[in-house]
C-alpha cells in the first residue's frame, strides 16, 4: 500500500494529537508521512468542506463515477460495509484533510489503483460546532 500526498492537507490540532499516538504505536507509516505534512489548524479554523475525523464524504470514483457516501473514523469504529472507512485503511488515509474539489488517490493492498472526487462534505463534526469528536 501505498500513498503519495500531493494535495495540502489540513488536519485540526485535535485530530493531530489522538493519531500522533496511534502512530506511535505503530500504526500505517503512511499516517506518520500524513501528519508530518499536514497544515494544523484550530478546530474552529477549519474550512467546513474539509474532512476532518468523523466527517461525511460524497466522494466520485473517476473511473465508474459511481458515487458514495463515507465517513472517516477510528479503527475501533469502522464498518466498510457501511460507509464507516477506517482512517488506517488506503481510502481513509488517502481522503483525510482534502478539501471538496480535490482528488484522492490510493492503492489497495492487492496493488490496484483508486482515485476518487471528494464532491462535498455534507457534514462535519466541527462546523456542527463538535470541537471534540
Amino acid at each position: 500500500m501505498s500513498m503519495t500526498i500531493h494535495d495540502e492537507r489540513q488536519l485540526t490540532g485535535l485530530d493531530v494529537a489522538r493519531l500522533r499516538r496511534m502512530a506511535a504505536a505503530g500504526a500505517a507509516s503512511q499516517l506518520a508521512e500524513l501528519l508530518d505534512e499536514a497544515r494544523v489548524v484550530d478546530p474552529r479554523d477549519v474550512a467546513a468542506d474539509v474532512v476532518t475525523m468523523n466527517a461525511r464524504v460524497e466522494v466520485e470514483d473517476l473511473h465508474t463515477r459511481r458515487r458514495q457516501s463515507l465517513v472517516v473514523c477510528y479503527p475501533r469504529d469502522a464498518q466498510p460495509g457501511a460507509g464507516l472507512v477506517s482512517v488506517l485503511s488506503p481510502v481513509g488515509l488517502a481522503l483525510l484533510g482534502l478539501q471538496a474539489g480535490a482528488v484522492a488517490r490510493w492503492q489497495t493492498p492487492d496493488g490496484e489503483e483508486h482515485a476518487a472526487a471528494v464532491m462535498a462534505v455534507p457534514f462535519q463534526p466541527e462546523a456542527a460546532g463538535d470541537y471534540l469528536t
